[in-house]
């Protein structure tokens, strides 16, 4: 794992740099094989609060989490369980589609060992759709998306860009500002 730590209003130490890179790499336990993968950490100060950000993109799997403490170790300790919980419930789900096609191939190992049966089964239950939205996607651009969204006081609008007719999604951040979800060519 190459690790990329930034910080925003605040020195990373040494001392803060080979904590971040001790517990993420903690992750690698999950694996059959250490990922050769970036990992992004972005350490912020704001006021008192403290927050990280961890982005590890892998080939079919984006981990990604985000924590706020007044403590910034407690707040990595935090972000570094968050992924934890991402890659065993990836784990699940990938394995019960591996046990399904009785394909012997896993990308995780077994790893369960010290995770408590209760921990395994919430995980293992399905997830439950409760309802379903059907609407028009009306041409329009990201600033009209914006001003749609605002109006409905939603955090995310869905709707057709009329420069590219494709699918976008805008939404707005815990910052109060607008971000913009595009398809990447495939």
């Amino acid at each position: 794992m190459n690790f990329n730590i930034r910080g925003e209003n605040i020195e990373v130490t040494e001392a803060l740099r080979n904590y971040v890179e001790k517990k993420v790499t903690k992750l690698t336990k999950y694996f059959n094989e250490t990922p050769n993968s970036d990992v992004h950490v972005n350490l912020k100060v704001n006021n008192s609060e403290q927050s990280i950000e961890v982005t590890i993109p892998m080939k079919g799997l984006l981990l990604r989490a985000e924590e706020r403490h007044l403590d910034l170790y407690a707040a990595i300790d935090l972000v570094v369980e968050k992924l934890e919980r991402q890659i065993r419930k990836h784990k699940t789900k990938v394995n019960r589609k591996f046990r399904a096609a009785d394909n012997a191939k896993h990308m995780f190992t077994n790893g369960t060992e010290g995770i408590s049966t209760q921990v395994l089964e919430e995980e293992d239950e399905e997830l439950e759709i409760v309802r379903e939205k059907r609407f028009d996607l009306k041409p329009m651009d990201a600033e009209e998306a914006i001003m749609q969204m605002d109006l409905l006081g939603h955090s995310f609008f869905v709707f057709s860009n009329a420069e590219t007719s494709k699918t976008n999604v805008v939404y707005r951040r815990k910052d109060g500002k607008y971000g913009l979800i595009v398809p990447e060519e495939v």
